[in-house]
């Protein structure tokens, strides 16, 4: 009974996070836009804290987000993902096959064309770069958050994930070469390495033997109904204080340039969503389940903005239009990955009748 009655609780609290989580990002990113503008000093107390590009107080919240998730995770069934080669497919196609060229694609169409009349031909090639940049570099961290958010399979998450990373340390450099017509770019090679390490990796073996060593002493049952719902909260906590601190970095940009980031947003918004279509709804008609679907669907859409924005600091430097590009992916990513977030959910039914009616013809 005393399980019983813990579970209920958790959830609850989790859900009122959940309800009013759009709320809560919208006012994070203010509260971040407005100390970083007003109290520059604070961005540069941050700063001193930074190995390889990487903030350190920015992948300690990061950690923060993941680790939970990593705690859900049934090892055991990673060795079974095998058996669902069609997720794999789906998410590999599209993000190296189509993702970098539709963002291209857009980009070209709205700095060059729509809004010639607005920016300058140096700017929007400089915009058009750090779109680029963005569009060849698929999630790492984040989809764990977006993937939890909308009951996807933390096993299958973590393959996705493994997967696009291993692809990316070969192609994202001749992709951004092809797309660009740049030779021989400086790649932070140690910021990639860093990032999969502290990402992916720690939190991963932290989760599988804390994971383990609790089963063992206290049984699955306590693990399920009492040790994860405790650590419900920390997920969103983590990822409010993130956006907080992200914003602080880059809130006296965002104030210096309103109008332009209105421009560079909106081919971006368009690629989320256009991304997102396309492998969710190839997921959907090739009968993939939701738990597959959905990360699936998030690690198109969404973008490896640590990376981005180190390579564009490298490449145009820390002021560049390249550099406010990736900043500006950062500001949408979140806002927009919520509305997936909440589309997917909203659409798991489909999923699930679909599959009741495969499995009764």
């Amino acid at each position: 009974m005393g399980e019983d009655k813990r579970q209920p609780k958790s959830k609850k609290r989790m859900g009122v996070f959940e309800r009013y989580l759009t709320l809560w990002v919208a006012l994070c990113i203010i509260a971040g836009t407005m100390i970083g503008s007003r109290a520059p000093g604070v961005a540069e107390a941050l700063s001193r804290y930074t190995y390889a590009e990487i903030s350190i107080p920015i992948a300690v919240l990061i950690w923060l987000m993941i680790f939970p998730m990593m705690l859900q995770i049934d090892f055991a069934s990673v060795r079974r993902v095998g058996e669902r080669r069609n997720g794999l497919v789906v998410t590999t196609v599209v993000n190296w096959l189509i993702k970098p060229f539709t963002m291209f694609g857009f980009a070209w169409l709205f700095f060059n064309v729509i809004f010639a009349d607005l920016i300058t031909p140096d700017l929007a090639q400089q915009y058009l770069a750090g779109a680029v940049l963005l569009g060849a570099a698929p999630c790492t961290a984040m989809v764990f958050v977006w993937s939890y958010l909308a009951d996807g399979d933390p096993a299958y998450t973590l393959v996705q994930v493994a997967v696009n990373d291993l692809i990316m340390l070969v192609a994202f450099v001749p992709i951004v070469s092809l797309l660009l017509g740049i030779g021989g770019i400086p790649v932070p090679w140690d910021t990639m390495a860093l990032s999969v390490v502290l990402f992916v990796v720690v939190p991963l073996v932290a989760g599988y033997f804390t994971r383990k060593r609790l089963i063992a002493r206290k049984g699955l049952p306590w693990f399920e109904s009492v040790f994860l719902p405790a650590f419900g909260p920390v997920t969103i906590i983590a990822l409010l204080a993130t956006l907080v601190t992200i914003f602080i970095f880059q809130g006296e940009i965002i104030v210096n340039n309103p109008l332009h980031i209105l421009l560079i947003a909106i081919p971006l918004t368009i690629q989320t969503f256009f991304i997102f279509a396309i492998a969710y709804g190839w997921a959907w008609a090739w009968r993939i389940e939701h738990r597959v679907a959905a990360p699936a669907g998030f690690i198109g859409a969404s973008n490896f903005f640590e990376l981005a924005v180190a390579v564009a600091i490298a490449l145009f430097g820390l002021t560049s239009g390249a550099a406010l590009a990736a900043v500006v992916g950062v500001l949408v990513e979140v806002p927009l990955m919520l509305s997936l977030v909440w589309i997917a959910k909203r659409t798991h039914s489909a999923f699930r009748q679909r599959a009741l009616a495969t499995s009764t013809s």
